[in-house]
C-alpha cells in the first residue's frame, strides 16, 4: 500500500512548527487559542472537523491571515501533521477506519503563533474488517513473541478472506532481522494461513548489493557492518489466507501465533509498534493494520 500523505509530513511539519514557535516563544503566543475540534462527519476513512477561530492578540495593525494546523499529539512538543487549513473545517482523508486518533488545532501565521487547543479523542467509523489482539506473553523481554489475533467482517457484505493482509508492526532491535514465524494452532487451520517476514535496511543495503546483482547493486556506500550494529530496524510479520470467507459480523476465530529468532536469544517487543502490554483481555489493536484489496480497512501505526 503506497504510504499516505497525511504521514509523509511528519518530520518536516514538525520541524518547522518548532522552529516558528522557538521564535516566537520570547513574546508569548500572539494569537489566541482555537477551539477544540468537533466533529462534523465521520467516515470510515475520513473526518470533518470544525472549530472557533482563532484571533490575534493586541496591535491589529499586526495582523495576516492565520493558517490552523491540524495535529495527533504524540508527546510533549511531539505531534503528527494531519492537515492545514485557513478556513475553521478541514476533512481530514486517508485515515484508517476503526482507529483511534487524538486531535488538536494549533494557529500560525507571519509573526504570530497560538497554543495548541485541547486534543479530542475519535475513533474512525468502522470499515470492512478489524483485528483483534491477545497478548499471550507477560514478559516482553523472553525469547519469543506470542498473540492471538483474530479478524472480523465489520462491513456489510461477504469478507473474502484472500484479499485480506493483516501486519504485525515491530522494531528488529541491533539490527538482527532474523524471525522465524509460526503459527500454533487457529480456528480455521493454519494450513490456511501464510505468513511472512519483511524488514527495512538502513540506506546503502548488503555489502556487495543484492544476490546475483539483480535489481542491480546500490552505488551508495554499504555500512562497514550490516546493519549498522545497535540500529533498531523497521518491519512487519505479515499474514494472509489461502482462501476462505466471512459473512458480515463472523470472523475467522483465534490464530494463535509464536515468533522467535534463529538462535532463540532474548527479543525486547516494548519498541514494537504494534505490542501492547499483556491484559488477559481482548483488544482492537489499531496498531495492527489490516487492508483489504490493498485498501487500509483498519489500523494505523502513527497513531
Amino acid at each position: 500500500m503506497p504510504t499516505r500523505r497525511v504521514t509523509a509530513a511528519v518530520a518536516v511539519a514538525a520541524l518547522a512548527s518548532l522552529l516558528a514557535v522557538s521564535a516566537a516563544r520570547a513574546d508569548g503566543p500572539a494569537i489566541s487559542t482555537p477551539g477544540a475540534p468537533t466533529v462534523v462527519a465521520n467516515g470510515p476513512h475520513q473526518l470533518t472537523l470544525s472549530w472557533t477561530p482563532s484571533t490575534w492578540i493586541g496591535d491589529p495593525a499586526a495582523e495576516q491571515p492565520i493558517n490552523y494546523e491540524v495535529q495527533a499529539p504524540l508527546g510533549p512538543n511531539t505531534y503528527r501533521w494531519l492537515g492545514t487549513t485557513l478556513d475553521t473545517t478541514i476533512t481530514l482523508t486517508d485515515l484508517a477506519p476503526g482507529t483511534t486518533y487524538r486531535i488538536a488545532i494549533a494557529a500560525r501565521a507571519l509573526g504570530g503563533y497560538s497554543d495548541s487547543s485541547p486534543a479530542i479523542t475519535v475513533r474512525t467509523a468502522s470499515g470492512r474488517a478489524t483485528v483483534s489482539y491477545l497478548n499471550l506473553d507477560w514478559s516482553p523481554t523472553n525469547n519469543q513473541i506470542q498473540h492471538i489475533l483474530k479478524v472480523t467482517n465489520t462491513g456489510t457484505g461477504p469478507l473474502d478472506l484472500s484479499a485480506v493482509r493483516v501486519r504485525y508492526h515491530l522494531r528488529f532491535e541491533g539490527g538482527n532481522t532474523s524471525l522465524v514465524p509460526n503459527c500454533d494452532w487457529a480456528a480455521l487451520g493454519c494450513h490456511r494461513i501464510r505468513q511472512t517476514v519483511q524488514f527495512f535496511v538502513p540506506p546503502g543495503g548488503p555489502p556487495g548489493g543484492p544476490p546475483g546483482g539483480t535489481p542491480p547493486a546500490l552505488t551508495t556506500p554499504a555500512p562497514p557492518n550490516y546493519p549498522i550494529p545497535g540500529t533498531p530496524v523497521p518491519g512487519w510479520v505479515e499474514l494472509t489466507f489461502t482462501d476462505g470467507t466471512l459473512e458480515p459480523g463472523e470472523s475467522t476465530g483465534p490464530i494463535q501465533l509464536r515468533h522467535h529468532r534463529h538462535s532463540w536469544s532474548d527479543i525486547d517487543e516494548r519498541d514494537d509498534p504494534s505490542w501492547l502490554a499483556a491484559t488477559s483481555q481482548w483488544t482492537e489493536n489499531a496498531r495492527i493494520t489490516l487492508d483489504v484489496d490493498e485498501v487500509r480497512e483498519f489500523g494505523d501505526t502513527y497513531t
